[in-house]
């Protein structure tokens, strides 16, 4: 899934009205997956390579495909999310709940670019028949019942989630989510 529809899935789930620090817990932990993602993206664009040389070369690397079995293993989070409940410690259990929800639903919908979600136990990776993205493996079916999931459960949420920033940070996860969308489909109708 896309890393706004994992935030507002994980929102979803875990946030209350009124709670705060229970809701920010539930976003960041509904990101915390793909933050490493994003920071090697953001350097390597940085250091001047191209989107083809990042997301089919780099992306596929050794180097990082070890830091994505560290903040994508079922393991560690499972661990972190006993911790957190032992010590009942609730936004850390909220944190580590949503970025396993976030994890199922990677390990669901990720073929070509799955991830070794067992990590340090295993290094198999699980090559689901069904992607998120990609076409050849019904990601054009997955892409659009993921968008309207995320429509709905926004919704609901803004009816829930009554502060303004929620509503804000709602709105701007909704707007992230359809961009690509958006600006596919002006490329694609100008062509």
């Amino acid at each position: 899934m896309n890393t706004p529809a994992h935030v507002i899935f994980a929102l979803a789930a875990f946030a209350r009205p009124g709670d705060r620090p229970r809701n920010i817990a539930a976003a960041l932990g509904g990101v915390a997956p793909d933050l490493s993602l994003y920071l090697m993206t953001g350097a390597a664009f940085a250091m001047g390579f191209t989107p083809r040389e990042v997301f089919d070369r780099l992306y596929f690397s050794q180097l990082w495909q070890s830091v994505f079995a560290v903040d994508n293993s079922l393991v560690l989070w499972g661990g972190l999310l006993v911790l957190c409940l032992w010590r009942r410690w609730q936004a850390g259990a909220v944190f580590a709940g949503a970025a396993m929800l976030h994890l199922l639903f990677d390990f669901a919908l990720h073929h070509d670019d799955a991830r070794p979600h067992f990590w340090p136990l295993s290094d198999w990776v699980f090559v689901s028949p069904v992607s998120y993205w990609d076409k050849s493996h019904y990601g054009g079916v997955v892409g659009p019942v993921e968008t309207g999931l995320v429509l709905a459960l926004s919704a609901w949420l803004l009816w829930r989630l009554k502060g303004a920033w929620a509503r804000a940070g709602i709105a701007l996860l909704v707007l992230c989510q359809m961009a690509p969308l958006v600006m596919w489909g002006l490329m694609l109708g100008a062509g």
